[in-house]
């Protein structure tokens, strides 16, 4: 990895070494990604051969519980003790959930399976992103961020498409083993080439802020995910819930504010870059995957498109994002300008949402799809950058911590997102697809014990067998709920722009090390080079140790 050594013409280029490691990290990142998505399209099969169907969602709900748990905990860790041990151990743990999950002989058996592809996922994703923050300046990270974006883009896609055809050809079982291979290369390519300069900090673990938040971290996303689905948002359980969270976090603030080392130093919050860049990720995770959740519903239930092809519906929305998400990459790379790029992406993303609430139940797939496409122009150019503000705002010490807090506040706001845009789509949805019936219909239809919700335009077999009035009924009240949901994105999406246009501009560094000594790290980049992998760790170690003093 090599630069020059003139500031104002600084380049930066990864050579062999840094190529592969990079390549390790997108791999890594490509099987934790995917398996988020790949198993949707054999759900039914899954649970038709399992069992569990009154237990669906947990298939999805345990990992992200414990990724979410775990994102903050590792990103501290990695800070502590170095990042290679814990994205290996990471690679290991994801490549053991997927061996669990495809030999799962019953339902809970495969839940506990995701939970541990869960630790994984918690593990690497966020690590990737931290290790690309050591081994590349913030002044030439964009284009591998963006590159980094892309995977997720390639696997939201990619994802349902393997995952029917797996499930055709191959079995259930292979959408879990089928990952171990990639895992594998992955493990292979890190453990070999990544050798990063870390003094360890013998801490005091800070358990009291672990044993607060993991508990808390539950309560509040159950209550959340099963909000206004499972349980009615008033019940018991719900309340319950959030009372048990609220109670558990105050106590976390309470531990943070005392350790030595805390899991989430709450010092950092004082900085505004920080804390400016996590509220506005958290709220584009709330549209971003609020959009990928209910466009699909849209297009199956509103429009029509053929429930085979849903894999494709998204195709759009993820090319804009993945194109976009490199050309904003290099844009920044090459002018040191993020500010005007970004928030040109939030008001892009909000001319897209727009789009959205433009479409009744007489819209077209060619409608659908210009407004994907500039969803997806908007989120390339904004999703991405918010990571590289926080960790050119974090100290060297805090890289892993600052890191993983963008992912565990993007994980949040995915997850309050969907809660939230389900909840306002069924709430009174049966009353908008009456209110599209005449009386004498309507009347018959209550009679008849008909079902008359969302399921019922979704799912073929019970489509078919409904009444042409009633079948446009549904339609038309599906479209009325999801023009609801679209419309409460804009004043979120209004929320981040403010947030974002706040954010200070700052220079992004030319080095890693925040005390700017660009002599020590060009030497140090240049020399990772020639050294054996053996002796990298050992040189590395002693000039970081003599740059910091």
């Amino acid at each position: 990895m090599t630069t020059t050594s003139n500031p104002a013409e600084t380049e930066f280029h990864l050579d062999a070494t840094g190529r592969r490691i990079f390549i390790g990290l997108m791999l890594g990142m490509f099987v934790a990604s995917i398996s988020q998505t790949i198993v949707g399209p054999a759900m039914p099969l899954i649970v038709a051969e399992l069992g569990g169907m009154e237990h669906y969602s947990w298939v999805a709900t345990a990992a992200m519980l414990v990724s979410a748990i775990v994102v903050p905990v590792v990103g501290k860790f990695s800070d502590l003790y170095g990042r290679r041990g814990f994205y290996i151990a990471g690679l290991i743990v994801f490549m053991l959930g997927s061996l669990v999950s495809g030999l799962a002989p019953n339902f809970w058996t495969l839940v506990a399976g995701r939970a541990i592809q869960g630790l994984g996922m918690g593990t690497v994703m966020p690590l990737a992103q931290t290790i690309i923050g050591d081994i590349i300046p913030p002044r030439f990270r964009g284009k591998y961020q963006g590159l980094m974006g892309a995977v997720f883009g390639v696997t939201s896609v990619a994802g349902p498409l393997a995952g029917g055809w797996i499930t055709d050809n191959l079995g259930w079982r292979w959408l879990f083993w089928s990952s171990i291979p990639v895992g594998i290369a992955a493990t292979a390519v890190v453990a070999r080439f990544l050798h990063l300069p870390h003094q360890r900090r013998n801490a005091k673990i800070d358990a009291l802020g672990i044993a607060t938040l993991a508990p808390a971290l539950v309560a509040i996303l159950l209550a959340t995910s099963w909000g206004g689905t499972t349980y009615a948002w008033s019940s018991a359980v719900i309340l319950g819930l959030y009372a048990v969270g609220a109670v558990l976090l105050a106590a976390f603030v309470w531990a943070e504010s005392r350790a030595a080392e805390p899991i989430l130093p709450l010092r950092l919050f004082k900085n505004s870059i920080f804390t400016l860049s996590n509220v506005a990720a958290f709220g584009v995770a709330m549209v971003m995957f609020g959009a990928i959740i209910y466009i699909p519903v849209f297009a199956q239930g509103v429009i029509g498109v053929n429930a085979t092809n849903s894999g494709l519906i998204l195709l759009p929305l993820m090319a804009g994002l993945i194109i976009f998400g490199i050309v904003a990459g290099q844009i920044i790379t090459k002018t040191g300008r993020y500010k005007a790029v970004m928030l040109a992406g939030v008001a892009t993303l909000a001319a897209g949402v727009w789009l959205l609430t433009r479409l009744t139940h007489e819209a077209t797939s060619g409608q659908l799809t210009l407004a994907m496409v500039v969803l997806g122009v908007g989120l390339g150019l904004c999703m991405q950058q918010y990571t590289l503000l926080v960790q050119n705002a974090a100290d060297f010490t805090d890289m892993g911590v600052a890191t993983a807090s963008t992912q565990f506040f993007r994980n949040v706001g995915s997850t309050v997102g969907i809660a939230i845009f389900g909840t306002v789509m069924t709430t009174g949805l049966h009353d908008a697809i009456l209110r599209h019936l005449s009386p004498a219909a309507a009347r018959a239809a209550e009679a008849s014990g008909q079902e008359i919700g969302a399921g019922s335009v979704l799912d073929p077999s019970v489509m078919a067998q409904l009444p042409a009035p009633v079948a446009e009924a549904v339609r038309m009240g599906l479209a009325e709920r999801l023009h609801e949901v679209f419309v409460l994105g804009l004043p979120i999406l209004a929320a981040v722009f403010v947030a974002t246009a706040l954010i200070k501009s700052v220079s992004l560094r030319t080095t890693n090390h925040p005390s700017g000594n660009e002599e020590a790290q060009h030497e140090l980049l240049d020399s990772m080079a020639t050294l054996s992998p053996e002796s990298i760790q050992d040189e590395e170690e002693e000039r970081f140790a003599h740059t910091r003093r």
